[in-house]
C-alpha cells in the first residue's frame, strides 16, 4: 500500500518508514526538516531512506495547507501516519507558538486532507504526557485525561479530541498512539539517553531531576514501530492505545545501564523536579496487547546497548 508518513525524517518516523519499506509498502515522506535539534541527524536518516525506490520525500511543513494538499493530490496515498509534531515538554514552556502551529494547525490540516481526499485511515501520534497530573498507576486508556501540565500535553489531548470529531462527522478511521519515553538508535538529542551519553563521554555532570526519584516506562523504538504498523493494518474506527514497555524503570537504573555500556561512571547533579514534568510514568498496555497483538520485546539493557553502539559508530568515537 502507499502510506503518507509525516515526520519521516524524525526519530520514530525514520524507523517506521524503514519497517514499511522493508515489507514492500511505498512511503511518501513529509518533513519540514526544522532546526529544533541538529538537522544533520535528520538529513542522515533521510539519506538512508532515500536509497529505497519505495521512498519519496517532500520537504513540507504540515502547517502549510496548500503544500500539504498538493502532495496528497499528487501521490494519492491509501493511508496516513501523522508523526510530525513539535515535541518536548520543556521547550513548550519557552516557545509555545510553534506547538500551536505544528500540533494544532498542522494536525487540523492532516484531518482536512483525509476528509477532502477521502483517505479513510489515519494513525497519529499522541503522548503519555496527556495523563498529566493523574496519580492512578498504571495509566490506562480508560482514565480521564483532564489535567495536562504542559502546553505540549494539551496539544496532544486536543489532537485526540479533534480526531474523534472527524471520525464522528466524516467517518475517518482514527487511531491515536500514546507513546511512552521512546529511545534507541538515531534518537532525538533533546532526550535523556542522548544527553546522558554525550555528557558522560565528555566528562560533564548530568542533571538528575527530582533528586533521582523518577521512573519512566522507557520503550525501545522498534517496539513502538511494531505498534504503529499493527495500528495501520487494523484500521480501527476510533481508538487510543498506550504504546510502552509496560513496566517502569528507575531513572538511576537507566543511567546505570548507560554507564555499564559506556564504561564510565556519570557525574551526577541532583536537582528538583522541573516544571511540566511528572515523577512517574507507567502504562497499562493490556488493550494494545489484546487488540493490536502488541508485544514489546527489547529490555532496557539490550536497548541501551544498541543505542551506545550506534552512537559510537555515528559520531566516530
Amino acid at each position: 500500500m502507499k502510506v503518507l508518513l509525516t515526520g519521516s525524517a524524525g526519530f520514530i518516523g525514520f524507523h517506521t518508514a524503514q519497517a514499511l519499506i522493508a515489507r514492500g509498502d511505498s512511503v511518501i515522506g513529509i518533513d519540514c526538516l526544522n532546526e529544533y535539534y541538529d538537522i544533520n541527524l535528520k538529513l542522515a536518516r533521510n539519506k538512508i531512506l532515500s536509497k529505497s525506490k519505495n521512498y519519496s520525500f517532500y520537504k513540507v511543513n504540515i502547517a502549510d495547507k496548500e503544500a500539504l494538499f498538493e502532495v496528497i493530490k499528487k501521490e494519492k496515498p491509501d493511508k496516513v501516519i501523522n508523526l510530525a509534531a513539535q515535541a518536548g515538554v520543556r521547550y513548550s514552556l519557552t516557545n509555545p507558538e510553534v506547538y500551536e502551529e505544528s500540533n494544532l494547525k498542522g494536525f487540523l490540516n492532516i484531518l482536512e486532507g483525509c476528509r477532502q481526499f477521502k483517505i479513510i485511515t489515519l494513525i497519529y501520534a499522541s503522548s503519555s504526557s496527556v495523563y498529566g497530573a493523574n496519580t492512578k498507576l498504571p495509566f490506562s486508556e480508560e482514565d480521564r485525561v483532564d489535567t495536562p501540565i504542559s502546553l505540549y500535553a494539551a496539544t496532544k489531548k486536543s489532537n485526540e479530541e479533534m480526531a474523534f470529531v472527524y471520525h464522528h462527522l466524516f467517518g475517518i478511521n482514527v487511531t491515536g498512539l500514546r507513546f511512552f519515553t521512546v529511545y534507541g538508535p538515531y534518537g532525538r538529542p533533546d532526550m535523556a539517553l542522548f544527553i546522558f551519553m554525550k555528557s558522560i563521554l565528555e566528562g560533564k555532570p548530568i542533571s538528575v531531576f527530582n533528586n533521582g526519584n523518577m521512573k519512566r516506562d522507557f520503550t525501545y523504538v522498534l517496539d513502538i514501530v511494531e505498534g504503529i504498523v499493527a495500528s495501520l493494518d487494523k484500521g480501527y474506527s476510533c481508538e487510543v492505545f498506550n504504546l510502552a514497555r509496560g513496566e517502569s524503570q528507575s531513572l538511576l537504573d537507566f543511567i546505570k545501564a548507560i554507564e555499564t555500556n559506556v564504561g564510565f561512571e556519570a557525574k551526577k547533579e541532583f536537582l528538583p523536579l522541573q516544571q511540566g514534568d511528572v515523577p512517574v510514568t507507567s502504562a497499562d498496555i493490556s488493550k494494545a496487547k489484546k487488540m493490536l497483538g502488541y508485544n514489546p520485546k527489547v529490555s532496557i539493557n539490550e536497548g541501551v546497548k544498541n543505542f551506545v553502539e550506534w552512537y559510537k559508530e555515528f559520531y566516530k568515537i
